[in-house]
């Protein structure tokens, strides 16, 4: 369907102010902000009132990726070094083998509950194993969230750094799914092969980004965020390019640069504070059109009984276990369970 530009942009218009206003409903009935945003988009969507018919997985994949390479740059920018280094370990470990427990637990209750091949079982335990950068960080540095200790930097810490084990596992269970005489190996391999170039690709654009800001001393400040993001989506292309995790990356780069001192800190940590709030309106604006509510019909209940074991089971399963060898209560293992919000990674990768 051809529509006009004014129309076109008069549709965006209403959409991003509709959302702006429903963070309101967020802060007031303590609705997350993100599912407010997605609710909008089906409602405009073609089975909604706004009726705008969209069906494009590629195109709704483009915009999550690009969006979550701002989101978790933005994230790892305005996460200090410091509170990073008290949990690393807590949160590497929540990050890898976290998120592998919990996909093995919702890929074997999908097995058994679903009656479907045991590959296929993991295959959706991957896709839904790791939680949002977004939704995390919308939650934890909204106006009313005011933790202690080591809670806030743990949860922030994990959800920006979980995501490449959860796009490894669902490339990884594909590959076994379309070529069952793989080895196990192989897999290793490629884990091994992501996390190592998407690590060091992270912190070498980190550091080149700090260079090209402090030295090449652009004539006009309006072109530094250009700059940066340039840089950004350089490094998430590149780094995918060469077979390593994107995702692990551009938060690594966020990480190294915001530990140091540049020009206009300031300045571009509220700007890409202010970007990922853009992107994240847009992402879960765009992932609300693609949803179809009567194609949701015939899977509400299968797909309410896995919701139901990733939130009580699964979750915090992987959270006790991988928390074991470490100083935390029962009351603060089970808020990290429960604060370890999804959002839109799964569908993304669901595309």
């Amino acid at each position: 369907m051809n529509i006009s530009i004014e129309v076109f942009f008069g549709v965006m218009a209403i959409l991003l102010i509709l959302s702006a206003m429903a963070s309101k409903l967020s802060d007031r009935f303590g609705v997350p902000a993100l599912l407010l945003f997605l609710l909008i988009g089906i409602l405009a969507g073609s089975e909604g009132v706004g009726g705008i018919y969209f069906d494009n997985p590629f195109v709704t994949q483009l915009i999550g990726f690009f969006a979550l390479a701002v989101i978790l740059f933005s994230g790892g920018l305005d996460t200090k070094a410091d509170s990073i280094r008290i949990v690393f370990k807590e949160g590497l470990i929540l990050a890898t083998v976290g998120v592998f427990i919990t996909a093995a637990v919702v890929g074997l209750a999908a097995h058994w509950l679903l009656s479907i091949p045991l590959l296929e079982g993991m295959l959706i335990g991957a896709i839904i194993s790791s939680t949002d950068a977004a939704a995390v960080f919308a939650i934890l540095r909204s106006q009313g969230v005011r933790l202690k200790g080591r809670l806030s930097a743990l949860l922030e810490f994990e959800s920006g750094s979980n995501d490449p084990m959860a796009v490894f596992l669902t490339i990884g269970f594909i590959q076994l799914i379309q070529s069952p005489e793989q080895s196990g190996w192989s897999l290793l391999l490629l884990f091994v092969k992501q996390m190592l170039i998407g690590g060091i690709a992270g912190l070498l654009f980190g550091k080149l980004l700090l260079v090209f800001i402090n030295r090449l001393r652009l004539g006009y400040d309006g072109l530094y965020p250009v700059l940066t993001l340039g840089v950004v989506l350089l490094a998430f292309a590149a780094t995918a390019f060469l077979g390593g995790s994107s995702f692990l990356a551009v938060y690594l780069m966020g990480l190294t640069l915001g530990r140091e001192d540049f020009l206009h800190k300031r300045s571009l940590s509220r700007f890409y504070d202010g970007l990922a709030w853009l992107f994240q309106v847009i992402m879960f604006l765009t992932l609300g059109l693609f949803v179809f509510p009567s194609q949701l019909l015939p899977v509400i209940l299968p797909g309410l009984l896995l919701a139901f074991v990733l939130i009580f089971v699964a979750r915090p399963i992987s959270v006790a276990l991988t928390l074991l060898p470490f100083r935390f209560s029962g009351r603060e293992k089970l808020f990290i369970s429960w604060v370890g919000l999804r959002g839109a990674v799964p569908i993304i990768l669901a595309t």
